[in-house]
């Protein structure tokens, strides 16, 4: 029950994202007086709307995305000519830009919001308060121990939960990211002296460090325990840092997804495939971890609330891609058209006008056939290889 009220978070979460983008684009296009007719989440039939002025609001039957209708998007469009000021296409370059932007805009947003929720909300797990790991995980995503799974260092050298790691071979640590810098400079196998705060008491644990193939360095078998809470300066710094580490990791996702495509269906999937996922995998991932066990309330909401915000990043990236029908190849011909328009009259001719539509239908299709192509893939693979988190 709990793995599927993760799935369905995550699905609800999608869909809201998805009204916000949607948003973005309606509102910024009624502010310039452009002619918005309908505003639908999802596609197909109409289950449910309804009609406030010129604009149509309402859901369809199949929840796969959404969309605005503006009028007169394209020289193909066919438009009254009593609507034609009202039209997209009529507008400055600088207002369809705008629009343009303001799905992905919604979705940047909607990252920096929960990023600084979870920040200044539930805190930072950047502590060397610890909680313990039973086993050595075969991979990186491994959340339960199989019994026949070797058990952790810390478990066998006597390191209990809510332990407090105070240096590691004499180097003072006071946070997460010191503590797991000190642990991956020694090599597996090697003997290590923990200094440790336990009920007020210090205690020294030497413990010999396991290896793992996912991970330079030795293995310890801890996990940070605490969230701590930061003030507002601290939270708004974290949360730049993050966002740009997002906007970071999103970009080398993409870069290495051509090489992650023959490793999806191979048992180093999350390895050797970058963790390259669907929209399947990722609510797969949720349902896993809001049902699991051993697992603080704290870091099931953390981790949903972050991953929505992961996913809000990354899809607010990929729309900006200079493909058709992506808002980013919009935003390329408006751009060019702009340009274009610009030297024209720098140079006293007429204006080109807006750019033979039709010319790039073709380029469109492509991009939808590899899109598309790949999103069954990518399905497949989280259907008969699922990412373990």
């Amino acid at each position: 029950m709990t793995y599927l009220l993760g799935v369905l978070i995550f699905v609800i979460a999608l869909l809201v994202s998805i009204s916000l983008h949607e948003a973005g684009h309606l509102v910024t296009a009624k502010a310039f007086g452009m002619r918005a007719t309908k505003f639908f989440i999802g596609f197909g039939n109409t289950v449910w709307s309804f009609r406030r002025g010129e604009t149509e609001y309402g859901i369809k039957a199949l929840p796969l995305g959404g969309f605005v209708d503006i009028t007169g998007m394209s020289n193909l469009d066919d438009v009254d000519p009593a609507d034609e000021l009202r039209t997209f296409r009529s507008k400055p370059a600088w207002q369809r830009s705008i629009v343009l932007l303001a799905g992905s805009f919604m979705h940047f947003i909607i990252g920096l919001v929960l990023i600084f929720a979870v920040t200044a909300g539930l805190g930072e797990q950047n502590t060397n308060v610890i909680s313990l790991d039973v086993c050595v995980p075969a991979k990186a995503t491994q959340i339960t121990c199989p019994k026949s799974a070797q058990r952790s260092p810390a478990l066998l050298a006597g390191i209990k939960s809510g332990d407090r790691i105070t240096a590691v071979d004499g180097h003072a640590v006071s946070g997460w990211t010191q503590l797991t810098a000190q642990i991956s400079k020694h090599k597996a196998h090697t003997p290590v002296t923990f200094t440790i705060m336990r009920n007020g008491r210090q205690l020294t644990k030497q413990v010999t460090l396991a290896k793992v193939t996912w991970r330079k360095g030795g293995f310890l078998g801890v996990e940070p325990m605490e969230f701590v809470r930061e003030s507002l300066p601290t939270a708004f710094s974290s949360t730049g840092s993050q966002f740009a580490s997002t906007v970071t990791s999103s970009v080398e996702g993409l870069a290495k997804l051509p090489s992650a495509i023959p490793k999806l269906f191979s048992s180093k999937r999350a390895t050797d495939g970058g963790g390259v996922t669907s929209v399947v995998g990722v609510s797969e991932a949720t349902g896993q971890v809001v049902s699991a066990s051993g697992v603080t309330w704290q870091e099931k909401v953390a981790f949903v609330v972050l991953v929505v915000a992961s996913v809000n990043i990354f899809v607010g990236l990929f729309n900006l891609l200079p493909f058709l029908p992506l808002d980013g190849g919009k935003l390329a011909i408006t751009i060019f058209e702009g340009v274009r328009s610009f030297f024209a009259r720098l140079r006293k001719r007429p204006d080109p006008g807006p750019i033979d539509m039709q010319k790039l239908i073709p380029l469109s299709v492509g991009f939808l056939f590899v899109f598309i192509s790949l999103g069954v893939l990518l399905i497949a693979a989280d259907i008969i290889n699922p990412i373990q988190v």
